[in-house]
Parts: structure tokens; sequence; C-alpha cells
């Protein structure tokens, strides 16, 4: 087991942890073991959680996405179904719009959002219709404050066909849509697996990343010696960066006690 021995509350990084993988616990005990543990943020809530969170003093880094229902019939909004397709652009702009807003009024800064798969779709077909769709909500988030994050995913293991599964993608659409208002999430896990090199793309690409998910690889394990990265070495070359974001927990805790695992990744994460 590694550990850099760096007291959670003198951490150079800001710790966040994502909802879901401890979807089981209430958020109101989640909220307080996620305090006892030194974190300032829960990841992925829906607006609707954030006055909950509010009563313990935590944020929300990155808000979940929304989904509806499009003229189709297809649920759009979701990893799988986004802004890659023109006849879905209306909808998503019809259910994001009212979410950024409530995001907004909840004090949360960075929504999430995704292409959709590619599904038959050339890469810079799909890259083009991205432009078009976020163009349309570009406008209100500036207005807001809101930053649209668009998540990279890998395709090879737990998103077949996603098309935003490669940094150099992502990057060349924060270049055409040139807004401050977009960016990328940097997930390591899925990049790990896509692409490698993680700490050279943080180097280089850092000013495009707006925010950071961890995972342990293979099979996003918990962060600890079972997985082939080393965490500490990533947060220092996140920090080096001048990054002063959240960093994001969302590995699937394998134990019976996911709490303790949590604090053991945290540790390991504060340099």
């Amino acid at each position: 087991m590694f550990d850099c021995n760096v007291p959670i509350n003198e951490s150079r990084i800001r710790h966040s942890v994502c909802r879901w993988p401890y979807d089981k616990i209430v958020l109101d005990d989640f909220c307080k073991a996620a305090v006892d543990i030194g974190i300032e943020s829960i990841d992925l809530l829906m607006p609707e959680d954030l006055s909950t969170i509010a009563k313990y003093d935590l944020q929300c880094a990155m808000i979940s996405f929304p989904t509806g229902v499009a003229p189709c019939g297809t649920t759009v909004g979701c990893i799988e179904k986004a802004f890659n397709r023109l006849q879905y652009h209306q909808t998503l702009v019809d259910i994001y719009e009212p979410h950024m807003k409530a995001a907004a009024a909840g004090g949360a800064k960075k929504v999430i959002c995704f292409p959709g798969n590619r599904e038959g779709l050339s890469d810079e077909q799909g890259m083009d219709n991205c432009v078009k769709g976020i163009q349309l909500l570009l406008p209100l988030a500036e207005q807001l404050g809101i930053t649209l994050v668009m998540e990279l995913l890998n395709s090879k293991v737990d998103h077949p066909d996603y098309m935003c599964d490669r940094t150099a993608w992502g990057v060349e659409l924060c270049e055409r849509l040139d807004s401050d208002h977009f960016k990328l999430l940097y997930d390591i896990y899925h990049m790990q697996i896509m692409e490698g090199d993680v700490i050279a793309t943080i180097r280089q690409y850092h000013s495009y990343f707006d925010h950071y998910h961890t995972g342990g690889v293979p099979g996003r394990g918990e962060i600890n010696a079972s997985q082939e990265l080393f965490y500490p070495a990533i947060m220092q070359a996140i920090v080096d960066t001048g990054y002063q974001g959240h960093v994001a927990q969302e590995f699937i805790p394998k134990g019976q006690e996911p709490l303790e695992s949590l604090r053991k990744a945290i540790r390991i994460c504060s340099i």
C-alpha cells in the first residue's frame, strides 16, 4: 500500500466523490461521512439535491445530466444519445436550460454533458453536430456562470461506441466552440484504458480540463496497490498545472466497508 502521509486537511487536492457508487447510503448519512473524511464536494447530484448537501456546507462540483424524450420517442441527454445528433438538439435545449438554471440557483457551477454514441456517424460529422447543439446553450451558460463539461469516457470496456473517447477529439471540440463555458472532464480511469500516458496528457492539455475523476484500472477498482496507476504522481501533476478545482473519486468499493475504502483513497490522493 502506498501513501503520501499528507494530512487530508493540508492536501493541495480539493477532494470530491461521485455519488453513484454509494447510492445505497442515504444522502444525509453520506454527507456526514464525507465531512468526517475531509471531502468538500459530492459529484453527480441533481439540482434538487443541493439543498441537502448545503446543510453540511458541501458543494457539488459537477451536476449530473438531465434526460428527456425527443419527438421521435428516444430518451436523450444520457451518455448514449445526446449532442451529436441534430434531431435531438431542441429537446436537449428544452431539458438543459431549466436544469442549468436550477443548478445555478443552488450554487453549482458545472453541469456534465455527453456527445452520444457514434452509431455509424463519423467523428467529424458528430463534432460538427455537437458544435451546433452546444452553441445553443452557451449564451445561457455564460449568463448563469455555468460551465458545460463533456466527459471523456472509454469505448473499449464500459461505453462501446461512445464518441468522446479520446482527448484529442474533446480538445478539438473545445477549440471549435472557443468558450470558457465549455470544457472537458478528464476521467483518469477511462483515459488510462483508451490512451494511457495520463501525466503527459494532463501536462499538455490541462487548460481544456475543468474537472477530474479517478478510478482504479482495471475494473474501476479501489485506489490502492491492486491497480496499475500511481495516483500520488498523478495528483502531483494536476497540482503542478495550477488547477484549483476538485478531483472526484469514482471507483467502485469492493469490500464490506465502502466508506473506509473511500477514506483510504482520499488519503492516497492527498499530496
